[in-house]
């Protein structure tokens, strides 16, 4: 079901909003001082290309002073722009029962692209290892 879902994703959205957050990461790269953002976008394009399945959670050790410092920079300069893009794109795609699981699945998006540094994405079926049992134990 997630691959069907994952398709029309692609199709209906997915494709686009991956390319602008990997146009994103290369503008980013390009001014050498936002590297970190720019890989942040890079790693937000590849879920946004194929999200469902998969999960965001706090990356090991992602969580010092420059990963907020970092996270707070973005979000006043593009993090609330991009989760407000994100709100209303799934409003729309809500209007139809089909769209739905898109819009569910455009609302997953908002948390990374408001914060994401310190993040990772894991599949759906690893996620309690990683977030509740670091160490796979």
């Amino acid at each position: 079901m997630k691959t069907l879902l994952n398709i029309i994703w692609l199709v209906f959205g997915g494709l686009l909003l991956a390319l602008g957050y990997f146009v994103a990461g290369v503008v980013c790269c390009m001014l050498i001082v936002t590297i970190p953002w720019g890989l942040a976008a890079f790693r937000i394009a590849s879920y946004a290309l194929w999200p469902f399945g998969r999960m965001v959670v706090d990356k090991p050790g992602g969580d010092g002073m420059f990963v907020l410092l970092g996270n707070v920079i973005w979000l006043v300069v593009a993090g609330i722009w991009i989760a407000i893009g994100h709100v209303l794109t799934a409003f729309a795609m809500a209007i139809t029962i089909v769209g739905i699981p898109l819009a569910v699945a455009n609302l997953k998006l908002i948390p990374v692209s408001l914060m994401p540094l310190g993040k990772q994405i894991v599949p759906s079926h690893s996620a309690y290892v990683t977030t509740y049992n670091p160490g796979g134990r």
